[in-house]
């Protein structure tokens, strides 16, 4: 398969690619991952970030573990969000770069956000966008930022979404039932739903399952997805610069 070359590329960074094993924002990956993010800026890149990470930081805190209410979710989330906005603006400050930040939720999906996302990116200013965790209340609990990404990536025709998560890529299984990391994947069949199983993941709240909505919904947008381990240094390059380093779906 050709590379391809992406020119506006959206980065969604789920929750446990930014959390340490201590259970608080992972300030280092974070700075790593803004790193990469410059270098593809400063090539002529238009890079967008959905992030996670608001709930975590917020609850850290505040002390109070991981949240189980919907109140206690809003209230880590309006903690948070400030302190997740001041990493990310000090670490891009490093590069000589702006950053915004966008909250939105599904009905603010619409052309005004499109006018401005596209303006900000004409600025060379590098959006980081969340959901309004703090009252968006049916989006805390579903989980909702691979959608989100998704979505947004539809609404402004990125070229690529890259999804940075905990694991490899997508794992499937063969005949035997043994898992193996699929590389590459044309369609969202119904074997592919059922290899999604259920969330896997503590820290986020999605799992696989919304990677492969956010896939159905790039797909038909004509745009690619990749799930990529966010762990792994340089993989964000390679992603955006076409080569399969996890799982890529394919247009």
């Amino acid at each position: 398969m050709a590379k391809k070359s992406y020119q506006t590329i959206i980065l969604k960074i789920g929750s446990s690619t930014l959390t340490s094993s201590e259970g608080q924002l992972d300030i280092d990956n974070l700075h790593r991952i803004v790193s990469e993010v410059a270098e593809l800026v400063k090539a002529g890149k238009k890079v967008l970030i959905v992030t996670s990470g608001a709930i975590v930081t917020g609850s850290g805190r505040l002390g109070m573990g991981k949240p189980k209410t919907i109140p206690q979710k809003q209230a880590a989330a309006a903690v948070g969000q400030s302190l997740l906005m001041r990493q990310y603006e000090k670490a891009f400050e490093a590069f000589g770069i702006t950053v915004a930040q966008v909250l939105l939720t599904r009905d603010a999906l619409n052309e005004n956000a499109r006018n401005c996302l596209m303006t900000l990116l004409k600025e060379s200013v590098v959006p980081v966008i969340n959901e309004n965790d703090t009252v968006a209340v049916e989006e805390i609990k579903i989980g909702d930022n691979d959608n989100l990404a998704a979505l947004t990536a539809q609404m402004i025709g990125a070229g690529l979404l890259v999804i940075l998560t905990d694991i490899d890529g997508f794992y499937m299984k063969n005949d035997e039932g043994i898992p193996y990391l699929a590389s590459e994947i044309r369609e969202i069949t119904q074997e592919v739903r059922d290899a999604a199983g259920h969330p896997s993941t503590q820290l986020g709240t999605g799992g696989m399952i919304t990677k492969i909505q956010a896939a159905e919904i790039c797909l038909k947008a004509g745009t690619e997805m990749m799930i990529v381990n966010g762990r792994k240094p340089g993989l964000i390059k390679e992603a955006a610069a076409g080569n399969n380093v996890g799982t890529r779906f394919v247009v």
